[in-house]
């Protein structure tokens, strides 16, 4: 097996992913606008976020695509990510606690891809973001 990469052998269906504690504090999203050029209030201030509407600034939904992205790489070193689904249920904020979740739910061994269902929840249990990733493992 190639070092610090997962073949598609050391997987298992139903297995879950290890959790995973973003950063998603203001500096943190504060420096992802700014790479990105999203450096709009909703996202940066809380009170100017408020003021549109919404109960505080947000963390970007590409933003939170990229969170579910390194997860499934952080635990699958190496692998190809074919595809990111997402569906934002509701606002993750900013300054909150976020624990992301990831289950593999299909494998489809001829291929060598597996599929992870994920999710990110706040500090209340509540299922912000939920989606799917579809990702390609190197072979043993």
């Amino acid at each position: 097996m190639n070092e610090g990469k997962k073949s598609f052998a050391d997987v298992e269906f139903g297995e879950d992913l290890p959790e995973f504690h973003p950063a998603i504090d203001m500096k943190s999203v504060k420096r992802f606008t700014d790479a990105t050029g999203m450096s709009w209030s909703r996202f940066n201030d809380h009170e100017e976020a408020k003021k549109q509407g919404l109960p505080g600034a947000i963390v970007p939904g590409i933003m939170s695509q990229g969170i579910l992205a390194a997860m499934v790489n952080n635990w699958a070193p190496g692998c190809t990510t074919l595809k990111i689904d997402t569906i934002f249920r509701a606002s993750l904020l900013v300054d909150s606690t976020a624990t992301c979740r990831g289950v593999v739910t299909d494998m489809v061994e001829d291929e060598g891809i597996v599929e992870v269902d994920l999710t990110i929840s706040n500090e209340a249990g509540e299922t912000r973001v939920m989606g799917t990733a579809l990702i390609r493992l190197q072979d043993a």
